[in-house]
């Protein structure tokens, strides 16, 4: 069904007054579906149009896009889309700036302790003296991730951990919001053996003290980059900064398409929003700022490679997750984080004049308003 920009946009006015616990029924179904796929499609093809722009454009296996060295490609991302997974090891609760475009946002205060000197792997509780038995009979990772909030908010908790994942030949990399970090700590993840650290420079406004962090982290760690969600703020910063963020001779940049939750979702309303195979929800703007950023990138020859980590990116990512764990044929945990789809949401975007749909037709008899018995 080619929907119409204009039947979609009269639906989904009628789908954001029907009550939460009120179900569409299965025509209605069709046409909400229909008008997703009709704001995919038009959004695809002005990516294709953008991504035509850059010279030098590479894949890495067909399942994300980057620019620049692709022996420099972040191990750390190797692991999560050709190896075992981004094999995710929390221990914090705890964060100390909250970001728009956090998916805890508004949460912050409520997360709960993963337990006192124990650290979640893989959805299990460890103490750090159970590392070697998990070792011993679990099949090593090809990496694991530091991930959850902010760890610099506990850091020295993690030198430990690190050193036995190091002595066994683990590849460790770890996120920060980079305003924590200092000279000392940032030697002391390195000597403890971590491998990559990424800054999210949007968390922090592209601070000059974060950027300043950055450099310092070359010198005690072997990887150090950014990763970051893209938004216009962290762009139009990143422009004004440039030269002094690649002065400091970061490895990468892993340019994180934004995808919103019920959390951050009214941080971002009014805005020209999209869903990803009926998965992740995301502003428009995001991905088409990244494909931007890449093109100045390879047009100004930088030498950091930049990573296009897109909403395809997470679903090729959970694709090889499954396909590693022995998931059958097609198997991926990718999807909406929704327990319904927002339909409010996608109205500013059928009331965006720059979103075309390439193909309209009338709607079929049973789909229109006066067929189908509201």
């Amino acid at each position: 069904m080619k929907i119409s920009k204009k039947d979609a946009l009269m639906w989904f006015r009628f789908f954001a007054e029907l009550p939460d616990d009120e179900e569409l029924m299965p025509h209605q179904q069709e046409i909400a579906l229909a008008a997703l796929a009709q704001i995919e499609t038009a959004v695809n093809k002005r990516r294709e149009a953008l991504a035509a722009k850059i010279d030098g454009l590479q894949s890495l296996s067909g399942r994300t896009y980057f620019v620049g060295n692709k022996a420099e490609f972040p191990r750390g991302c190797c692991s999560c889309l050709l190896g075992t997974g981004l094999s995710a090891v929390r221990k914090t609760n705890k964060c100390n700036v909250q970001c728009k475009f956090c998916y805890n946002y508004g949460e912050l205060d409520c997360q709960p302790p993963i337990g006192e000197g124990m650290w979640e792997i893989g959805g299990t509780k460890f103490y750090e003296d159970d590392i070697e038995l998990l070792l011993s009979i679990q099949k090593k990772p090809t990496g694991i991730a530091y991930v959850y909030l902010e760890p610099f908010m506990e850091i020295e908790e993690y030198y430990g951990v690190i050193r036995k994942f190091h002595a066994a030949g683990v590849h460790q990399h770890m996120y920060t919001n980079g305003t924590l970090a200092t000279e000392e700590n940032l030697r002391a993840l390195g000597e403890a053996g971590l491998d990559e650290l990424r800054f999210n420079l949007g968390a922090s406004g592209c601070s000059d003290r974060v950027i300043e962090h950055i450099a310092t982290a070359k010198k005690y760690i072997r990887y150090v980059g950014i990763e970051t969600p893209i938004t216009p703020e962290l762009y139009e910063t990143f422009r004004q900064k440039k030269d002094k963020i690649l002065a400091t001779g970061f490895d990468f940049m892993n340019c994180a398409e934004l995808h919103l939750n019920p959390n951050n979702i009214d941080n971002y309303a009014g805005e020209s929003l999209y869903m990803s195979r009926q998965g992740y929800i995301s502003p428009i703007w995001s991905r088409d700022l990244t494909l931007k950023l890449m093109e100045t990138a390879t047009s100004e020859h930088w030498k950091p490679l930049i990573h296009d980590c897109s909403n395809r990116t997470k679903f090729a990512r959970d694709l090889n997750l499954r396909a590693h764990e022995g998931g059958w044929f097609g198997a991926s945990s990718y999807g909406c984080e929704f327990p319904r789809i927002p339909y409010a949401a996608f109205i500013p975007t059928l009331e965006d004049e720059s979103i075309v749909f390439e193909e309209e037709e009338p709607l079929p008899h049973g789909y229109r308003p006066g067929d189908i018995v509201l």
